[in-house]
């Protein structure tokens, strides 16, 4: 990459995301929808209150079946991690890929003033990465 690039050109501009107050099902059931490995949690004015994994899902539902017999997992605030790190559009997403390294995050939100504007993971950086690391000219690239 010959500089930096801001998250906004990758980010995910419409992410994914769930109420706190809906069921655990519910938001499984979106997480499986759309194929992705967590979801943003946001109030009903689009302020980011946690983050909900698939592994969060997973934990309450089998701690719920362990513990009461059945699947009645509860709800998305309750299994969600409510304190999360954000990035702003404007950060450099190398150094955001570096802090996702650094605490094992798959996905993290975009915020402006605590809004949720977008969501980067993983797979937007190797995008990114993707996109400055091939060969300008055609016939450079190997196959």
């Amino acid at each position: 990459m010959a500089g930096p690039v801001e998250l906004r050109k990758y980010m995910l501009n419409k992410p994914v995301t769930v109420k706190p107050e809906m069921t655990i099902f519910e938001a499984a059931h979106q997480i499986l929808a759309h194929s992705v490995s967590g979801v943003c949690v946001v109030d009903h004015d689009k302020n980011l209150v946690g983050m909900l994994s698939e592994l969060d899902c997973l934990r309450a539902i089998v701690e719920s079946y362990k513990k009461e017999g059945n699947t009645e997992a509860g709800l998305v605030a309750d299994a969600m991690t409510p304190q999360v790190e954000v990035n702003h559009p404007h950060d450099d997403i190398i150094g955001v890929a570096s802090s996702m390294l650094d605490h094992k995050h798959r996905r993290r939100p975009v915020s402006i003033d605590g809004k949720l504007v977008g969501q980067i993971t993983c797979r937007q950086i190797l995008k990114a990465i993707k996109d400055f690391a091939a060969p300008s000219d055609p016939s450079e690239r190997t196959h």
